[in-house]
Protein backbone atom coordinates (compact mmCIF):
# COMPACT_ATOMS: atom_id res chain seq x y z
CA UNK A 1 0.00 0.00 0.00
CA UNK A 2 1.40 3.14 -1.24
CA UNK A 3 1.01 6.36 0.80
CA UNK A 4 -0.18 9.43 -1.13
CA UNK A 5 -0.08 12.88 -0.05
CA UNK A 6 -3.63 15.22 -0.90
CA UNK A 7 -2.95 18.48 -2.12
CA UNK A 8 -5.74 21.08 -2.97
CA UNK A 9 -5.78 25.07 -3.70
CA UNK A 10 -9.11 25.05 -2.33
CA UNK A 11 -7.95 24.83 1.40
CA UNK A 12 -4.83 26.21 2.94
CA UNK A 13 -1.14 25.21 2.07
CA UNK A 14 0.53 23.46 4.43
CA UNK A 15 2.72 25.95 6.90
CA UNK A 16 5.36 23.37 7.73
CA UNK A 17 6.78 20.45 6.35
CA UNK A 18 3.70 18.03 6.02
CA UNK A 19 0.90 17.42 3.65
CA UNK A 20 -2.71 18.49 3.84
CA UNK A 21 -3.40 14.75 4.72
CA UNK A 22 -2.61 11.54 3.80
CA UNK A 23 -4.22 8.75 1.76
CA UNK A 24 -3.35 4.75 2.74
CA UNK A 25 -5.69 3.05 1.00
CA UNK A 26 -9.44 4.11 2.00
CA UNK A 27 -8.07 5.84 4.89
CA UNK A 28 -7.54 9.68 5.00
CA UNK A 29 -5.30 11.09 7.73
CA UNK A 30 -6.27 14.95 7.43
CA UNK A 31 -4.00 17.24 8.90
CA UNK A 32 -4.78 20.11 11.42
CA UNK A 33 -6.55 22.59 9.91
CA UNK A 34 -7.21 26.63 11.20
CA UNK A 35 -9.17 29.44 10.05
CA UNK A 36 -6.93 30.54 7.07
CA UNK A 37 -8.71 31.68 4.41
CA UNK A 38 -7.20 29.66 1.42
CA UNK A 39 -7.41 32.35 -1.18
CA UNK A 40 -5.63 34.83 0.76
CA UNK A 41 -3.40 33.05 3.48
CA UNK A 42 -5.02 34.93 6.36
CA UNK A 43 -6.94 34.34 9.09
CA UNK A 44 -10.47 34.84 8.69
CA UNK A 45 -12.42 38.02 9.79
CA UNK A 46 -15.28 37.47 11.86
CA UNK A 47 -16.45 35.70 15.01
CA UNK A 48 -15.60 32.46 16.81
CA UNK A 49 -18.30 30.74 14.50
CA UNK A 50 -16.99 32.30 11.38
CA UNK A 51 -13.38 30.75 12.52
CA UNK A 52 -15.01 27.47 13.14
CA UNK A 53 -17.47 27.13 9.68
CA UNK A 54 -13.42 27.92 7.74
CA UNK A 55 -12.07 25.18 9.71
CA UNK A 56 -14.75 22.98 8.05
CA UNK A 57 -14.80 24.43 5.29
CA UNK A 58 -10.87 23.90 4.82
CA UNK A 59 -11.76 20.00 5.93
CA UNK A 60 -14.19 19.57 3.33
CA UNK A 61 -11.95 20.62 0.37
CA UNK A 62 -8.99 18.49 1.42
CA UNK A 63 -11.89 15.54 1.80
CA UNK A 64 -12.96 16.86 -1.36
CA UNK A 65 -9.81 16.10 -2.93
CA UNK A 66 -9.52 12.73 -1.82
CA UNK A 67 -12.64 12.20 -3.69
CA UNK A 68 -14.83 12.15 -0.38
CA UNK A 69 -16.58 14.28 1.81
CA UNK A 70 -17.43 15.35 5.33
CA UNK A 71 -19.42 12.64 5.76
CA UNK A 72 -16.47 10.06 5.09
CA UNK A 73 -14.95 11.24 8.63
CA UNK A 74 -14.62 8.50 10.88
CA UNK A 75 -12.53 10.51 13.65
CA UNK A 76 -12.48 14.23 14.65
CA UNK A 77 -9.75 15.91 17.25
CA UNK A 78 -11.00 19.35 18.27
CA UNK A 79 -8.11 21.63 19.91
CA UNK A 80 -9.75 24.89 21.40
CA UNK A 81 -7.70 27.28 23.60
CA UNK A 82 -10.95 27.59 25.83
CA UNK A 83 -12.79 24.59 26.29
CA UNK A 84 -16.10 27.25 27.64
CA UNK A 85 -16.60 27.50 23.65
CA UNK A 86 -17.60 23.63 23.62
CA UNK A 87 -21.16 23.79 23.52
CA UNK A 88 -20.19 26.68 20.76
CA UNK A 89 -18.37 24.16 17.99
CA UNK A 90 -21.12 21.33 18.94
CA UNK A 91 -23.58 23.78 17.65
CA UNK A 92 -21.60 23.94 14.48
CA UNK A 93 -20.77 20.75 14.12
CA UNK A 94 -24.50 19.50 14.45
CA UNK A 95 -25.29 21.95 11.50
CA UNK A 96 -22.07 20.20 9.66
CA UNK A 97 -22.48 16.83 10.25
CA UNK A 98 -25.42 14.12 9.93
CA UNK A 99 -26.17 11.34 12.02
CA UNK A 100 -24.16 9.27 12.67
CA UNK A 101 -21.74 11.69 13.84
CA UNK A 102 -17.70 10.71 13.75
CA UNK A 103 -16.03 9.54 16.81
CA UNK A 104 -14.65 12.53 18.68
CA UNK A 105 -12.48 14.33 20.89
CA UNK A 106 -12.25 17.48 22.12
CA UNK A 107 -9.23 19.38 24.22
CA UNK A 108 -8.37 22.47 25.62
CA UNK A 109 -4.32 23.29 24.62
CA UNK A 110 -2.48 26.45 26.16
CA UNK A 111 -1.80 27.51 22.49
CA UNK A 112 -2.39 26.57 18.83
CA UNK A 113 0.10 28.13 15.22
CA UNK A 114 -0.42 31.44 14.55
CA UNK A 115 -2.26 32.24 17.80
CA UNK A 116 -5.51 30.84 16.81
CA UNK A 117 -8.29 29.54 19.20
CA UNK A 118 -9.55 26.39 17.04
CA UNK A 119 -7.41 23.27 15.14
CA UNK A 120 -9.26 20.04 14.04
CA UNK A 121 -7.69 17.20 12.27
CA UNK A 122 -9.70 13.94 11.72
CA UNK A 123 -9.60 10.26 9.79
CA UNK A 124 -11.95 9.90 7.04
CA UNK A 125 -12.70 6.37 5.37
CA UNK A 126 -13.13 6.76 1.06
CA UNK A 127 -14.22 3.94 -0.71
CA UNK A 128 -13.41 5.48 -4.33
CA UNK A 129 -10.67 6.61 -5.11
CA UNK A 130 -9.42 10.22 -6.37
Amino acid sequence: MHNNPIQTASAPSAIGPYSQAVRAGQTVYLSGQIPLDPDTGELVDGDFEARVQRVFGNLRAVCEAAGGSLADVVKLNIYLTDLARFAEVNAIMAEVFDEPYPARAAVQVSALPTNVDVEMDGVAVVAQSY
